[in-house]
Formats: structure tokens, C-alpha cells, sequence
């Protein structure tokens, strides 16, 4: 299949680990802060390939696990209320609130339903006329086009009933914030290509300018990944430090002007908190007050409830790349997908579902800290 099979070709990844392994000369921390290119990085074992100078360290870029505790509950206590038909993705049903999750409310009886678009939640919203349907509206650039698309389309309709119930956040100003956290330690990033198809490079050149900290735009597959920490041990081991773009066959620099063009009709930006990490400034999404009509916490009023995580839980430090799944005493054992103490568990992009897939029989030990 042509842009895919030979992104997997055995002998072109070894030939990129032979050329990080000539090059490297001292321990670099470079962060992939996509949690697809986690799941890449460790189904494939490309860390097992590199030499132990290159130490990968695992980011915040899982949609669904840093979606906030108090969002979950909200649409908990959404999806319970009667004539409500709430419609997500799949992984969000699982995700723990305060009490349960989405769904024990569908054991329950409430009208929860999964859909791969949000267009099908406005199809409802067309087909089922007596209910109110809400949309959970996560995610980060990559998905938020589709959710404007999904408001813009609703209101062109003229559906009252459909409503969206928004956690966006944006890529960017995670790092920022990574990045002035005094101890911080990560020498590079590896920008996640998906969220770049949309946004285009000039955030990150941006980062890459004040910080001086090298970045690549990278794929997905395992030539994509190995490729990329190549260019960022070359910058590293030559003291530079420039923005350049791996995933040229899918990101072009200026992103998707429609795209974006459709996501600044619909949202603004704002403050946002992040599930473990807390209030990240400019961080976030919310509806113009043009679609209030569509907004899911406006019309229904739901409250901010006082959420804590599980003390037991060591989702912060993981998806701040401090610690690895394995350093949890809880992990594989009282923490399982079906059983999740925490979202990275749960989601099919969080780093601890990708542990327990592929490591929990070779578990590392707790000595992973970067």
C-alpha cells in the first residue's frame, strides 16, 4: 500500500537506528507528545532500537485523557437527565467520573451512543426532534473542524435540539507550558503531525524561536518516528536548534486554511483546564457567543462540581512525561482497561493502554524518570 507498507520496512528502520546510534554522543530527553506515536513507538519496539543515549519521553497529547474530570462529570450528569440522547466516541464512556462513568449511565437506562463522526449526532439531532442531543466535543486541533463543521451545520439547519458539549484543547500551549516549567529536562519535541495537518507549522516555529528548543513535525509510522528523532539528534549533537517538518507527504507549513477558517467561525480561544495538569492559559476552545445556542453547559446549566482524581492515580506525572506506567504500583494489577484507575488507561491513545498492550510482560522498572 503505497505510504504505508514502506513506512514499515524492517530494513529501512534499521538503517535510521544505525544512523542515531553513529551520531549520538550523550543522553538527549526528546518528547513525542502524541499519544498515536506512543502507540507507534512502543508496538512496533522502536525504543529497543535506539542506543541508550536517546531517552523518549511520553506527552500530554492523548485527547481523551486530558479531557477534565469535572468536563466528564458534567456530561455524566448530562447524559442522565431524561429526553437527553448524549452522543461521543467510544473511548469517552469508559473514562472514570467522581462517582461512574458514561457508561453506568447507559447500564442505567440513558440514551448514550457512539459515533465515529459528530455529523451523525446532528443526523439524530434531525431524526429524533422530541429529544435533545448533545455531542461531546473533545479533542485537540485535529477534531475541532469537525466539531465546528457539526454547530455550523446544526444551526444552518435550524436544530435547536443539537447542542455541543465542548473540552477542546490546543497542542501549543502545552508545550509552552512544559517548556517554562523550571524542572523541566526535555531537549526536544517530536510535534504531532495530525494536529499539524490542520494548524500548520507556525506555532511551533514560534516555540522553537523563544525556547531554542529543537522540534520536528513528525508521522506515524515507524520509518516516520525513527526518521524524526534522527533530525532531532542531528540538530541536538550539532548545537541547533530549528523547526523542520518530517511529515512532508501530509503537512504543509500554512495547514489547512479551510479547516481553520471553519474553527475560527465557530470557536474562540480560551482558558482551559487539562485533566492531572490542572489550568493551562490560551489553552482551549470555546463556542462564539453567535452558537450559544448550541452550547451544551448553557442550556443546561450544569454545575461545577468539586472533582478530585484518585489519589491512587499517577496520571499528572505520566502525562507529563515525569514517569512511565510502570512506575504505577497499580498498573496491570488494580489499573486495567476494563478497570481503569485513570484515562490513560482507558483511551486507545493514552500511554498507560499502550504499556499494558505492550509492555505490562516486560515491565521496566521504576527507575524511568527523565
Amino acid at each position: 500500500m503505497k505510504y504505508l507498507d514502506e513506512y514499515r520496512e524492517e530494513r529501512v528502520a534499521m538503517a535510521l537506528a544505525a544512523r542515531i546510534a553513529r551520531q549520538v554522543t550523550r543522553r538527549w530527553n526528546i518528547m513525542e507528545i502524541c499519544g498515536g506515536q506512543t502507540h507507534t513507538l512502543l508496538r512496533y519496539g522502536l525504543p529497543e532500537l535506539l542506543p541508550p543515549e536517546v531517552h523518549l519521553v511520553h506527552g500530554p497529547g492523548c485527547p481523551v485523557c486530558v479531557t477534565p474530570l469535572e468536563m466528564v462529570d458534567k456530561a455524566i450528569e448530562i447524559a442522565a437527565r431524561p429526553g437527553v440522547t448524549f452522543v461521543s466516541y467510544g473511548d469517552m464512556l469508559r473514562v472514570p467520573g467522581s462517582r461512574r462513568d458514561l457508561l453506568g449511565v447507559k447500564a442505567d437506562g440513558g440514551d448514550v451512543r457512539v459515533v465515529y463522526s459528530p455529523m451523525d449526532a446532528v443526523k439524530f439531532a434531525r431524526a429524533l426532534p422530541s429529544r435533545q442531543v448533545v455531542f461531546f466535543g473533545i479533542g485537540f486541533e485535529t477534531t475541532a473542524p469537525a466539531n465546528a463543521m457539526a454547530v455550523w451545520e446544526a444551526r444552518r439547519q435550524g436544530l435547536a435540539n443539537f447542542s455541543l458539549l465542548v473540552s477542546q484543547v490546543m497542542t501549543p500551549p502545552a508545550i509552552r507550558m512544559l517548556l517554562e516549567s523550571p524542572d523541566n529536562q526535555v531537549d526536544a519535541f517530536i510535534a504531532p503531525g495530525h494536529v499539524c495537518t490542520i494548524t500548520g507549522c507556525q506555532e511551533y516555529e514560534a516555540l522553537n524561536r523563544e525556547f531554542g528548543v529543537p522540534i520536528v513535525v513528525g508521522g506515524f509510522e515507524p520509518a516516520d518516528l525513527l526518521e524524526a528523532i534522527a533530525m532531532l539528534v542531528t540538530q541536538l549533537e550539532e548545537g541547533r536548534a530549528v523547526l523542520e517538518n518530517q511529515y512532508v507527504r501530509s503537512v504543509r507549513y500554512e495547514g489547512n486554511l479551510p479547516a481553520q477558517q471553519i474553527m475560527r467561525s465557530v470557536f474562540e480561544v480560551c482558558d482551559r483546564r487539562w485533566r492531572g495538569i490542572g489550568q493551562i492559559p490560551h489553552s482551549g476552545l470555546r463556542l462564539r457567543e453567535e452558537f450559544a445556542a448550541h452550547d451544551a453547559e448553557k442550556i443546561f446549566g450544569v454545575s461545577e462540581p468539586g472533582a478530585e482524581e484518585s489519589p491512587e492515580c499517577i496520571s499528572t506525572a505520566v502525562l507529563l512525561g515525569r514517569k512511565r506506567p510502570t512506575d504505577c504500583p497499580e498498573f496491570a494489577r488494580r489499573c486495567t482497561p476494563e478497570n481503569p484507575l485513570g484515562a490513560p488507561m482507558v483511551s486507545s491513545e493514552g500511554a498507560c493502554a499502550a504499556y499494558y498492550q505492550y509492555r505490562r510482560r516486560s515491565a521496566e522498572g521504576s527507575t524511568s524518570n527523565v
